[in-house]
């Protein structure tokens, strides 16, 4: 694909940051979305080249609009979407808020519909375009301390297949499910003990983010016509 526009949420760290600064180096031109408006800056700085930022909350459906007019605005297309902005809130159930299962519902998957809603009708008119949506392994393995977590990635999964089918043969729809990533993501468990055994874990297992980065940039690889559906990227030791 040469030079394609490409849409990230979550940019300003972690797996986000990673896949911006992977695509940059190959030529992408990039429309960055975050919360963290400093640090969105500071990368554009960094990435130099064709690179675009606003400040975005994808739990707001006008954010994520904005997001991808901004692309198409600056870029004239938008050819693939990476739903990459989650949160996770780690614990056992009886210990959690309904408040701390209303952040996860609606950044790990509202945000995901919203960005469909904005990109769909933008692919349809292109008869062109991928959605790519980090989800997680926590999905595919239910453990105790993190089911709602787990629950909102398997409806971003359901969601990825269901698109996936309804897509046509002119978009494409990958799910990329990362096991354990050395990211800020533990950095939110509120009980200090468990945080600190999440970092630990992570500590041991974490892979870079780079690892998630290059599997985004190989579901984008793909020649026309070919759809990598699903990938699940893990730890060699994670079990």
């Amino acid at each position: 694909m040469d030079a394609p526009v490409v849409v990230i949420t979550g940019a300003s760290s972690g797996i986000g940051e990673a896949t911006a600064r992977l695509l940059a180096g190959r030529g992408a031109r990039l429309v960055l979305g975050a919360r963290r408006t400093d640090r969105l800056e500071a990368l554009a700085g960094e990435l130099g080249g064709e690179v675009r930022t606003l400040t975005t909350d994808v739990r707001r459906r006008e954010d994520v609009a904005a997001l991808v007019d901004l692309a198409v605005e600056a870029f004239g297309r938008l050819d693939v979407v990476v739903a990459n902005a989650g949160v996770s809130r780690i614990g056992p159930l009886d210990e959690q808020t309904v408040d701390d299962w209303d952040a996860m519902i609606d950044v790990n998957l509202r945000g995901v519909l919203h960005a469909v809603a904005a990109a769909l009708p933008v692919f349809r008119a292109q008869a062109a375009g991928h959605l790519i949506s980090i989800v997680s392994t926590s999905g595919l393995k239910i453990v105790p301390e993190q089911v709602v977590y787990a629950a909102t990635k398997n409806a971003v999964r359901t969601l990825s297949e269901g698109l996936r089918q309804e897509a046509g043969p002119h978009l494409r729809v990958t799910a990329i499910s990362p096991g354990f990533t050395a990211t800020e993501l533990v950095d939110a468990v509120e009980d200090p003990e468990l945080r600190e055994q999440y970092r630990a874990r992570m500590a041991e297992l974490g892979m870079p983010a780079d690892a998630i980065a290059r599997a985004v940039a190989y579901a984008m690889d793909q020649p026309p016509g070919v759809d990598v559906g699903e990938i699940v990227v893990r730890p060699t030791a994670q079990n």
